[in-house]
């Protein structure tokens, strides 16, 4: 795992001393707020409904057991005891007081970590398969690019006032677990004619309110031309993004309105340049960062234990048939860690648990954690036999919950709860679903399902891509929830179409019953999940389920 040089920890530590005088001419009234605000937004400090709200960068998604237990004192020195890890792999304070964000600042960097260039109009946080380095279906480690990245990015003289935010993602397997097609750029990695491997480069993707699919802008791209070639890209939208209208200025729209063509050829003329800038140090880097990403010496050990535990306790075996995937080091599975107990809130993990997940890891993972874009927990190397002790120890703080991949592993932003952007409750609605299944006992036999919820437009839940999506909206005063059925944000990418009419808060949890329960009706067998049975029969049998004959004499 990458570990900051004395050159970044420099530079973080001049930020946190600039940020901390800038917050003092707050205080004191030299600043207004709308001078303040710029300056907070370059640091990932955000006003919100109730408070400041701190978002702190985990790049790709990868902690370390000290980094985890240093944002659990954090959360309970200046915060209300928990955080909330979001969609793009960070974690959110949502109540510190602006005297001491920069202290808490200071707390980030003695463990590697800060929060520059979460929020602005810049390249965000980079964004990687939560499962990175140990997939079965991994062609490579996206990390070591993804850190290269990041590496560029920080700071980049010409890229801190962009058009608009922008975001990258990478994945190194065949299944898409980054969602690349819905970045401004998305990389995964690729093996070519002769077997070296590069990138497979996508441009202009993007949910929110226009949601676009990302383009192919280069089926191959050699590891050595990534960054002049990425640097192409970016600069090429810098002059040609527009600036006039914030909701046309994001990379999806300048390619839109000029065609994928122009804009390649513009990219080209451009990369043409860049390439003989880079000369090559780059590459000389991602070596050295490679080194950081060697594999652990993985151990070897029976698994009796593992089988036998699965034998006698039929809560252990349910979580191990939700919650592993298979490694690619014999012996060994990924463990996913759900933050979706029933009736939680999606994401959150409270100060007790992050310091259980920092314990566990050191213990039975190699010292590694992740955070999915799925807002859960990864514990990525554990061997099966302590498979036991982990459950057992996971129960103690209600960290076990079986539910990967169900129902009730529900993606929702923070919604009107506290974000000030929101038109709507986006956590309640995913609390009732998640009870009321588990309720009436429907979780197991629905199976595999995605359900992601956004409280407004700009879709952080990304609602979207969601096999079912949720969409709150404000209509005269009233929260009004669309549906959305058919989305995908895997390598089978797809963009959910509106079912029809919202609902109020009230209708959400019986028209998705009313929904499922059709999907089970008309599946041709158990083993056919919601989004194959969706494809198979099209929009129009769930769609005559969401609305019977009387919404639909309302609705007309």
């Amino acid at each position: 795992m990458y570990r900051y040089d004395e050159f970044d920890a420099a530079f973080v530590r001049r930020r946190n001393a600039q940020f901390r005088q800038q917050v003092e001419r707050r205080l004191s009234g030299a600043l207004t707020e709308d001078e303040f605000r710029p300056l907070r937004l370059m640091n990932g400090l955000y006003l919100q409904l109730h408070a400041y709200m701190l978002r702190v960068a985990i790049p790709y998604g990868t902690l370390r057991p000290d980094q985890m237990r240093q944002l659990a004192m954090i959360a309970e020195r200046w915060d209300k005891g928990y955080g909330h890890f979001t969609t793009r792999q960070n974690i959110q304070f949502n109540w510190p007081r602006l005297t001491d964000v920069p202290d808490i600042l200071e707390a980030l960097a003695e463990v590697g970590m800060h929060s520059i260039q979460t929020s602005g109009n810049t390249i965000r946080n980079v964004t990687a398969d939560h499962f990175a380095g140990a997939a079965a279906d991994e062609i490579e480690d996206p990390r070591p690019t993804a850190e290269l990245i990041r590496q560029w990015s920080t700071d980049h003289p010409e890229f801190q006032f962009l058009p608009r935010k922008f975001k990258i993602g990478v994945t190194g397997a065949a299944h898409d677990r980054a969602v690349i097609r819905s970045h401004d750029i998305g990389l995964r990695i690729v093996r070519g004619g002769g077997g070296e491997t590069g990138y497979e480069v996508l441009v202009g993707g993007g949910l929110g309110r226009t949601p676009m699919a990302g383009h192919v802008i280069r089926p191959f791209l050699k590891k050595a031309d990534l960054l002049p070639y990425l640097e192409a890209i970016v600069s090429t939208y810098n002059l040609m993004g527009r600036r006039d209208n914030k909701f046309k200025a994001r990379i999806k729209i300048t390619v839109f309105e000029n065609g994928l063509e122009k804009f390649r050829e513009a990219v080209e003329a451009r990369f043409a340049q860049t390439r003989r800038e880079f000369g090559g140090a780059d590459q000389a880097r991602l070596r050295e960062i490679a080194a950081h990403f060697a594999p652990p010496a993985f151990r070897t050990a029976p698994e009796d234990a593992f089988h036998a535990a699965r034998e006698r306790d039929p809560v252990f075996r349910a979580w191990t048939d939700t919650n592993l995937t298979a490694h690619r080091a014999p012996g060994h599975a990924i463990v996913t860690v759900s933050l979706k107990a029933h009736g939680a809130t999606p994401g959150d993990a409270t100060a007790a648990q992050m310091r259980l997940l920092a314990d566990l890891a050191e213990r039975y993972g190699y010292g590694e954690l992740r955070i999915s874009h799925e807002q859960n927990v990864i514990l990525p190397h554990v061997h099966k036999s302590d498979l036991p002790a982990l459950h057992a120890a996971l129960r103690t703080e209600g960290l076990a919950t079986a539910n990967i991949g169900r129902i009730s592993d529900i993606i929702a932003c923070p919604g009107m709860d506290y974000c000030a952007l929101a038109t709507a409750r986006s956590i309640p609605v995913a609390q009732a679903i998640a009870t009321h299944f588990k309720a009436i006992g429907l979780e197991e036999e629905i199976g595999a399902l995605k359900i992601k919820i956004s409280g407004c437009i700009n879709a952080c839940g990304h609602h979207h891509v969601g096999h079912i999506g949720i969409l709150g909206l404000d209509r005269a005063g009233v929260e009004n929830y669309q549906i959305t059925l058919g989305g995908d944000h895997t390598e089978n990418f797809a963009i959910g179409e509106r079912a029809g009419p919202g609902f109020a808060y009230d209708e959400v949890v019986p028209a998705i019953e009313r929904l499922l329960r059709a999907y089970l009706a008309l599946r041709e067998d158990d083993s056919e999940t919601f989004i194959e049975a969706f494809r198979r029969l099209g929009a129009a049998p769930f769609k005559a389920a969401l609305y019977p004959e009387e919404k639909r004499r309302d609705a007309a």
